[in-house]
């Protein structure tokens, strides 16, 4: 069958290469992909957002299955304008409706959503203008530190955390009141405070029944030891050595299951990813947030060590037959490591030639193109987060140093990469 995949970064690089390995996928096209998506199909220059052209292309090039990679189309309803189309309805769409996608889309809905299904999450109050005063006063008594959060998208910039009264009333009347995240701060949440450790879990759903995929662990900050600003993402590690068994029981009867039975009871059409964002409280599990797709850069490690045929998975949610499949993972450890242009997440330039990819990446790692293109014969610099290095190893330690060795051979003006991504597991 012929695929289109939407999206330009790591993760597509990822589920790229491994939409490839399907004896089932005979063409594959990326839009608009990046300069490592090319070496597993022929990438496309469409707008991620432009619907109308995504018609046409599936049409012109019999696009059987359509996956959906970044959250933005699908908030903005890619799945619905396929279904409500007879030309398109026969495409099977990897992706949640856009309102499905809200779980995403609206901090406030998903956090409606947990409480109506006992799903385990930081207590909570949301305001917007017309309660706008009742939230002072919330805050003014708020235990420290306070998070607060857009309701909306707002590209991974939404979440402060606040340690003072006074910068939490500042930063919520900067939200509210002068729309520093544009309309995604037109609805504040105010949280609690949750003190552990983060992981996220992975799902494949058809809105009955879901497949487990291996979890991971990301590294947000862009400093040594989890310091300085947050980023999309400087590296993940997988398996998750504190997700023991004990504890992955209580992420499924707790977390996983009510969620996935909370979408059938409240009939959502909901067939593709769901991303747990969990946090470990003591040995207690708590959503932190839900994504409507996979992770960057957990897809890069998530995927290399899923042994099962992903487009069987995709055609199983689709067919709702998700229950007769076992998912099948690679018992060694991945861990990824990104390289990330000078300046970021702050202000930086791009343009700059990477050179070294030429050369031979040993068998038990890959190089997953994120933020590059191609500009006169050469792959050049176009984001923030450029490449990343995914190696197997025995231990998350051996796993982490092949990439950082691979990474030794790549170099681009600027190129930044931390040394410690999985430093607590060694």
């Amino acid at each position: 069958m012929n695929i289109l995949l939407l999206g330009s970064g790591g993760r597509e690089h990822a589920l790229a290469w491994k939409l490839t390995q399907s004896k089932q996928c005979d063409q594959l096209f990326i839009a608009p992909g990046n300069a490592g998506t090319n070496q597993y199909g022929t990438n496309v220059n469409l707008s991620i957002t432009d619907f109308g052209a995504i018609k046409k292309f599936v049409l012109d090039n019999n696009i059987t299955l359509l996956v959906v990679g970044p959250e933005e189309p699908l908030v903005k309803g890619v799945t619905d304008f396929f279904k409500k189309d007879d030309q398109l309805k026969q495409v099977v769409v990897i992706g949640p409706s856009q309102y499905g996608a809200q779980l995403e889309g609206s901090k406030a809905f998903a956090k409606k959503f947990m409480i109506r299904h006992g799903i385990p999450t930081a207590a909570y109050r949301e305001f917007d203008e017309t309660n706008y005063a009742e939230g002072i006063s919330y805050l003014q008594q708020h235990a420290l530190p306070i998070v607060l959060k857009a309701d909306g998208l707002a590209a991974g910039k939404g979440v402060l955390i606040c340690q003072s009264h006074v910068e939490a009333i500042a930063e919520y009347e900067l939200m509210l009141q002068h729309s520093k995240f544009g309309d995604a701060s037109k609805k504040v949440v105010v949280e609690e405070f949750l003190t552990g450790i983060e992981l996220s879990v992975f799902a494949l759903t058809d809105g009955k029944d879901y497949v487990l995929l291996p979890e991971a662990k990301d590294y947000k900050r862009i400093g040594e030891g989890d310091t300085g600003l947050n980023t999309g993402g400087m590296g993940a590690v997988s398996p998750v050595p504190f997700a023991d068994e004990t504890f992955m029981k209580k992420v499924v009867e707790r977390v996983i299951k009510p969620t996935v039975r909370g979408l059938e009871q409240e009939a959502i059409d909901y067939k593709g990813f769901v991303f747990f964002g969990l946090i470990k409280v003591g040995d207690e599990p708590y959503v932190i947030e839900y994504n409507c797709r996979m992770g960057d850069p957990e897809t890069e490690v998530v995927m290399p060590r899923l042994k099962t045929d992903l487009v069987e998975l995709f055609m199983a949610t689709d067919k709702g037959t998700l229950n007769t499949i076992k998912i099948e993972q690679d018992s060694r450890y991945a861990c990824t490591v990104m390289a990330v242009s000078g300046g970021y997440p702050g202000n930086y330039e791009k343009g700059f030639v990477i050179s070294g990819l030429n050369k031979t990446v040993p068998a038990d790692s890959l190089v997953f193109h994120a933020g590059t293109s191609q500009k006169d014969g050469n792959v050049v610099t176009s984001g923030g987060r450029v490449l990343t290095v995914t190696s197997y190893g025995n231990t998350v330690k051996e796993a982490v140093a092949k990439s950082k060795e691979t990474l030794q051979q790549i170099s681009f003006e600027g190129m930044y990469y931390r040394q410690d991504i999985g430093f607590e597991f060694d």
